[in-house]
């Protein structure tokens, strides 16, 4: 259960930061106020493992970077911090250690507790970042994957594929993710 912001304290950007650098949980801030990262299921863990695996090895002799849940994206045109489960990032200006400002694929395993959070307000923020190419919204409960992609206008178009013979174009970094190596090894009834 989340907190009403008159029940949570304000907190600078710069003392957000300074906060979770030696905090023992993860917190995501959303203009000047902090919301603890609640704890993840077998099968969300499993997931992303298999989704961070497979852009590992797809990005070992490239450029870009893959980082799974501990990794912050700075949002900056809604002043906010999110911890995504995997974000790539293929640009040399994100030179932080401790945030990302120029994603170009973020992904989110969502569950009944999230699915409000990352269909509305992530994806409205992520939305935002200029550099972001893809928004990938993966379920754990079932064979799922939505996607939101920017197209060649700058504007976004939303699929959702539910076969795991199906396979999803990524542009950055450029690939093809299959459903069936999202859920290798997940049985889901």
């Amino acid at each position: 259960m989340s907190l009403a912001h008159s029940q949570l304290p304000f907190m600078t950007e710069d003392e957000y930061l300074a906060q979770e650098l030696n905090a023992t949980e993860r917190h995501e801030y959303v203009d000047g106020y902090i919301y603890l990262m609640a704890g993840s299921s077998k099968h969300h863990n499993r997931i992303a493992l298999n989704i961070a695996t497979y852009f590992n090895q797809l990005t070992r002799r490239s450029s870009c970077q893959v980082y799974a849940s501990d990794m912050k994206v700075r949002v900056k045109e809604r002043n906010s911090y999110y911890y995504p489960d995997i974000v790539v990032s293929c640009y040399d200006d994100d030179n932080n250690d401790y945030f990302l400002d120029y994603p170009c694929l973020i992904i989110e395993v969502t569950s009944d507790s999230t699915l409000r959070k990352d269909y509305l307000e992530k994806s409205l923020a992520y939305q935002s970042i200029s550099s972001l190419q893809t928004y990938l919204i993966v379920s754990q409960d079932k064979y799922q994957v939505d996607i939101l992609k920017r197209n060649d206008k700058g504007s976004w178009n939303l699929s959702q594929m539910n076969q795991l013979e199906q396979s999803i174009e990524l542009t950055c970094p450029v690939s093809t993710l299959s459903l069936r190596e999202i859920y290798q090894s997940i049985e889901l009834t």
